[in-house]
């Protein structure tokens, strides 16, 4: 039978962490949780140790990037899984985006999430990583982005190490199709803070822009554009 790792990277989420955790924890056939504590100045780390999983402390914040790449030592499983830490009750939905890996039917598995209550910003940065998709060769785009995705060990391996920014997944996503790997995406029912129109909204997503541009011309040099 297939093991199963699923790594959380969080950074100041002891507001939901322990959710995130437990929800995981009631998916059936996990052999193991790594929660990252990514530089955090709250109770994260704290928190998570008492659910009995394992925490990989980084004294300084690296980035969601960086906190993945913190894992890949502490990981011996056929599956890998990754799920942002502010989740919540909704990480129990990370079992539709496993079982297609398991069963071999896709190398990576993302999980798209369901249209937000509000908008957010104006789709640039979206609709900019899912044209970059398209151009590496994947179909149907609509979760270009998406933290929530389950891989095999050997896609992690081929595609490792990843970006330390906002650009990790998709560099991950272009680096895999680049090699051949099956991608495919399935609907879910999971939900996160969303950032909105405010100042502070437009400047994440600025920031993440610019790591999404700078990640299309990173990968192959920029050379399947």
């Amino acid at each position: 039978m297939k093991t199963v790792t699923v790594v959380i990277p969080a950074y100041n989420e002891e507001e939901r962490i322990v959710e995130t955790i437990r929800a995981v924890q009631n998916i059936a056939g996990i052999d193991q949780i790594i929660v990252v504590n990514d530089g955090s100045s709250d109770q994260t780390a704290m928190r998570s140790r008492r659910e009995g999983v394992l925490v990989v402390d980084l004294k300084y914040n690296l980035g969601k990037g960086g906190a993945m790449n913190a894992a890949l030592p502490h990981i011996y499983t056929d599956v890998v899984v990754f799920l942002d830490a502010d989740l919540g009750e909704s990480a129990g939905e990370a079992c539709k985006i496993i079982q297609p890996v398991l069963n071999g039917i896709a190398d990576i598995c993302i999980a798209a999430f369901p249209a937000p209550p509000q908008k957010g910003g104006f789709g640039i940065v979206k609709g900019t990583a899912a044209w970059a998709l398209r151009r590496a060769g994947m179909v149907e785009v609509n979760a270009p982005l998406s933290g929530q995705r389950a891989m095999t060990r050997e896609v992690l391996r081929a595609i490792t190490p990843f970006h330390e920014a906002y650009g990790v997944e998709l560099g991950m996503s272009i680096n895999a199709l680049m090699q051949g790997y099956k991608i495919m995406e399935v609907p879910t029912t999971m939900g996160h803070n969303e950032t909105g129109r405010d100042l502070q909204g437009f400047l994440h997503r600025g920031k993440q822009l610019v790591d999404v541009l700078r990640v299309i011309i990173m990968e192959k040099g920029g050379k399947w554009i």
